[in-house]
């Protein structure tokens, strides 16, 4: 049986209230120093994406970045980024940062969008399943294949 149908037997609402907590994120995004410039060129530019917001920080080579994590993922960001020729710091902790809140993150947007998992109502599904079935004794095999002897 289906995911999707055993969630409409069991009687599940598939919606998910999009006022969840956690779904705005905050991070710091961390440039190399080379080439010169590019964290103001990269904060002009990340302005002008709707839903995110950009804010300098002390640290001249890093920004810091808000956004829904509906609207945008941190790996989608960087890899524009990247893309548009800015040199993002590549240290060994700045790699486990980014695994981390990559994983993090798409989770997080798995979840949000996949239906409610069925948790005590799981029963029900398989009442409502076997009263769509005919009941009886439908065994096919004949008399004799069914008595060992």
């Amino acid at each position: 049986m289906r995911r999707e149908t055993a969630y409409k037997l069991a009687g599940r609402q598939h919606e998910h209230p999009v006022s969840g907590s956690g779904i705005d994120k905050e991070r710091e995004l961390r440039f190399k120093k080379l080439p010169p410039g590019q964290v103001e060129q990269a904060w002009r530019s990340l302005r002008l994406l709707k839903g995110l917001q950009v804010e300098r920080r002390d640290n001249p080579l890093a920004l810091t970045v808000r956004y829904s994590v509906l609207d945008y993922s941190m790996e989608s960001i960087e890899n524009a980024l990247r893309e548009a020729g800015f040199a993002l710091d590549n240290t060994l902790y700045m790699k486990l940062v980014r695994a981390l809140v990559y994983f993090c993150e798409e989770t997080q947007r798995h979840n949000l969008e996949s239906p409610e998992r069925l948790i005590k109502k799981s029963n029900e599904v398989y009442v409502q399943a076997w009263d769509q079935h005919e009941h009886g004794d439908h065994d096919d095999t004949p008399p004799e294949l069914r008595e060992y002897k």
